[in-house]
């Protein structure tokens, strides 16, 4: 059984209501809690792509690249949990992992199933919750897997049309 029903939620993957690329995260992270989210990456056979700039380079152990010097370049993380899903995770700060997707990718019950079972993996594998909110709009989160119910939730009701 899903965890949400497209009809249910398809107002908080409206790019136009809640901006093209909401942010996901996972508060009061650690630096071993990013080196979960890579072990995780690398275990799960997930495709990835990791850059600095231009310049794509290996995946480099967490703590390396979050104690790169002040002002430097912001490396990201591009990570395809399944076909045409993208999470692009930007490694700005030790204490919360953070991460786009694109909703005009995450359209329909397939592509949110999917959605949903990253957000669970990665939940399950932090034991923390994982958060969506609107672009822009941080800390006003609209759904996330809940560590509790095991499972992605809504935590607002969607808004009317």
């Amino acid at each position: 059984m899903p965890d949400l029903l497209w009809d249910d939620v398809k107002r908080f993957f409206d790019p136009d209501l809640m901006g093209s690329l909401p942010d996901v995260r996972v508060p009061d992270a650690s630096v071993e809690d990013w080196q979960t989210v890579l072990d995780l990456v690398e275990a799960r056979g997930w495709k990835c792509r990791y850059s600095e700039g231009e310049t794509v380079l290996p995946v480099p152990r967490a703590r390396a690249v979050l104690s790169r010097p002040r002002g430097a370049e912001c490396p990201n993380l591009r990570v395809w949990p399944a076909a045409g899903v993208l999470a692009i995770f930007r490694f700005r700060d030790h204490d919360e992992i953070d991460f786009d997707v694109d909703l005009r990718e995450l359209q329909g019950q397939e592509r949110l199933d999917a959605f949903c079972g990253f957000l669970r993996e990665i939940g399950r594998g932090l034991g923390k919750p994982v958060l969506m909110d609107p672009e822009g709009d941080h800390g006003h989160a609209v759904l996330g897997f809940e560590v509790g119910a095991d499972r992605v939730v809504l935590l607002i009701q969607p808004p009317l049309r």
